[in-house]
């Protein structure tokens, strides 16, 4: 039997085709269809005049104005500025969201409405879009028309409050780490709904928000609450079933080592010349471990102390331990295995210049995800090809240059 053999680099991406009506702004949404644009779709970002989404100019810093929030979450996107305070500009809207097949927004309910894109009215006309909604506590329900952000969710639906140093302030993630959650839910949920629609011809809502994507991010912690009725306390780097598994000081640095288990455990302590903590009774299993923390620490941080990062991780590398040192953004992102497995990548603009950017989480043998990708856009940067390429000769065209600006 003869095998078709494809080259993998000029594939067509899986997503080719589909038209994405990207309504969103901030991060959770922008960075979702930024996903769906990265897979091949042709993402239309629809931005308000004076200036567009907000993140542009969120800043310092700023590249060619633009602020990096922007940089972000809005590569692989065409842009168009439409103004949906007039009976054109929302008259555009509603052609090009009769067109997608995808629609993507983060508006609170009344807002659509208003702006006569609500899911009911734009379904009616297409049957098949998959239309995703995007909000800080759902939609619905008794709190669904406050909004939020992900700080806001983060203190008031836990993770705030297991989050920092013991006995210290709360602390949020060093990232706006559940609106990327978040989007990575959406684009997750947009995709499923696609292969449904495959078998079903039928499009459907799609809803998440950054409440229940936090909210699903507690795990463990939940479970504790749930099943044992404990409330989670901090434990800054330590965790709270498992010892040793935390940050330790080193003569010239920070080292993460994480030996709670066995298996492990006991090559940790005889690479530190410690093997007497194998049998200590206190020390003797995780159990043990976990009641006696704070005496197991006593004398683990005097001991790592003594070492350099080097030093150490050497050590714990030959006896197989898991360990790390604790490195800034800057030595991340000239770390060899970053480098080699290409999350690192550049985009050429024609006004940007060149732009860095974050390479692909997942990769596929198939394709190359990252094969043409491009720099965010600028404002209204492809708005002329969008019409074009989704509205054609239709009347909606000849009411395009009213609208944008």
């Amino acid at each position: 039997m003869a095998v078709e053999v494809r080259c993998w680099r000029t594939m067509m991406k899986p997503l080719a085709g589909l038209k994405v009506l990207d309504l969103t702004r901030f991060f959770a949404g922008p960075f979702c269809t930024m996903l769906l644009g990265d897979h091949g779709a042709d993402v239309v970002k629809v931005e308000s005049p004076g200036g567009g989404d907000q993140t542009r100019r969120q800043g310092p810093p700023f590249k060619a104005e633009n602020g990096m929030t922007f940089f972000a979450g809005n590569r692989n996107k065409r842009s168009l500025v439409l103004d949906a305070k007039t009976e054109e500009g929302r008259d555009l809207l509603f052609q090009l969201a009769s067109r997608a097949d995808v629609v993507v927004e983060n508006f609170r309910p009344p807002v659509l409405k208003r702006l006569g894109i609500d899911y009911e009215r734009v379904s009616a006309a297409n049957p098949g879009v998959i239309y995703a909604s995007l909000s800080a506590l759902g939609p619905d329900g008794p709190q669904g028309d406050r909004g939020g952000f992900d700080i806001t969710v983060q203190a008031e639906f836990g993770f705030m409050s297991i989050s920092g140093e013991k006995n210290g302030k709360s602390i949020k993630q060093g990232t706006s780490v559940f609106d990327l959650v978040t989007g990575l839910y959406a684009y997750s949920g947009i995709v499923t709904a696609l292969l449904q629609r495959k078998e079903t011809g039928r499009g459907q809502r799609v809803e998440t928000s950054l409440m229940e994507s936090q909210v699903s991010f507690l795990v463990d912690a939940a479970m504790e609450y749930l099943i044992a009725g404990k409330v989670r306390e901090k434990w800054g780097s330590e965790h709270s079933q498992i010892v040793p598994y935390k940050v330790f000081s080193t003569r010239d640095g920070e080292v993460v080592i994480g030996a709670g288990y066995q298996t492990v455990y006991e090559p940790f302590v005889r690479a530190i010349g410690r093997e007497d903590l194998i049998t200590d009774p206190r020390f003797a299993t995780l159990a043990v471990r976990v009641e006696n923390r704070d005496e197991m620490y006593r004398i683990l941080d005097e001991e790592i102390a003594k070492y350099t990062n080097a030093e150490i991780i050497a050590l714990l590398d030959k006896a197989t331990v898991p360990n790390a040192p604790v490195n800034n953004v800057a030595q991340v992102f000239s770390h060899p295995q970053l480098l080699h497995r290409k999350m690192l990548l550049s985009l050429d603009h024609p006004q940007y210049g060149s732009v860095p950017t974050i390479g692909p989480a997942v990769k596929y043998s198939g394709f190359d995800v990252a094969e043409g990708w491009r720099a965010p856009p600028l404002l209204n940067e492809g708005a002329e090809s969008v019409i074009e390429d989704w509205l054609g000769n239709s009347e909606p065209r000849k009411a395009a240059h009213a609208v944008r600006s």
